[in-house]
């Protein structure tokens, strides 16, 4: 057990941590740590705590209710039931999440307008993604296998892979689609690497698991309303299981030197964690783990 400090808004904090070395690998941590390794830390070694956010939060709200929905018959899976299911869902994600409702109380941060009318316009926001789903995909006519389906497997080299599969569709002559769900807007393609990493990433885990190679990966963009669809081969695992080699090889280095670099990009405008990052002044809290000595510099793979 490691106890140290870290300051935020001026003032030292003490913090307790139990911190244990990373043992497996998500795509989304995985991204973490090719935009920022001190991301990575901050999130995964010293587990520093966040500020929901209303956008993260009301992509969980849409997962939620898209799930929900396959548990009608065909017939039943409509736009106003699956909007109708929406107040009831955000109940659910609140009792399990109390801290949630900071993000519509009066004091909340640049907040405009009362708590409720607040809580109101979001959830309204919530429904027209839930909506505009059906403009691209009829749930009357399918009969997915697996829902939020939980994988894990594990590589030669001891590497465990997890994480969560939105949707997975089997199709009568055994051909299977990963579906993702995804309530932003679908971005250019100079930028589209990531989401194709994460959905190869999950191809990768279930052609291990399942023995087959998934005919088709699927990201659905409720935000801007478009479909993208891939359709991964062989050499696309072989590729993208060498870089999460290399990736994981460079994270077990950083964590045993406890030499994690800030990456600073435009993204570092959104990072909960500026007030303890070097970049922005800051002082990171005391290294939880052991160390070795630094023998080698720490360099994450590139995103692409």
């Amino acid at each position: 057990m490691v106890f140290g400090s870290l300051s935020v808004a001026g003032r030292r904090v003490c913090v307790m941590s139990t911190s244990k070395p990373p043992t497996s690998l998500s795509p989304s941590r995985a991204s973490d740590f090719m935009q920022c390794p001190l991301l990575y830390r901050f999130r995964v070694i010293d587990k520093l705590p966040e500020k929901p956010s209303e956008a993260a939060t009301r992509g969980t709200l849409v997962h939620a209710v898209l799930e929900r929905l396959f548990d009608a018959p065909a017939a039943e899976r409509t736009a106003p039931r699956a909007k109708a299911l929406v107040p009831g869902q955000w109940d659910r994600l609140l009792a399990a999440r109390p801290e949630l409702g900071e993000l519509f109380t009066e004091a909340a941060e640049g907040a405009e307008g009362t708590a409720g009318e607040r809580l109101a316009a979001w959830l309204a926001q919530a429904e027209r993604l839930v909506e505009r789903w059906f403009s691209l995909e009829d749930p009357t006519r399918l009969e997915p296998a697996e829902r939020e389906l939980f994988v894990e497997t594990e590589l030669e080299s001891g590497l465990r892979l997890r994480g969560v599969i939105d949707r997975v569709d089997v199709a009568p002559t055994g051909e299977v689609r990963i579906v993702d769900y995804k309530t932003g807007k679908a971005p250019r393609p100079e930028y589209a690497e990531g989401a194709l990493f994460q959905m190869t990433f999950y191809a990768l885990v279930v052609r291990r698991l399942k023995g087959v190679l998934p005919r088709r990966l699927q990201l659905v963009y409720l935000g801007s309303g478009e479909v993208v669809t891939y359709d991964p081969v062989e050499a696309d695992l072989e590729r993208v299981e060498r870089k999460l080699e290399a990736l994981w090889q460079a994270i077990e280095l950083a964590t045993e030197t406890g030499d994690w670099r800030p990456r600073p990009t435009k993204l570092c405008g959104w990072c909960d964690h500026r007030a303890v990052c070097p970049e922005f002044g800051g002082t990171p809290p005391v290294y939880p783990l052991s160390v070795k000595p630094v023998e080698a510099t720490v360099e994450a793979p590139a995103p692409g």
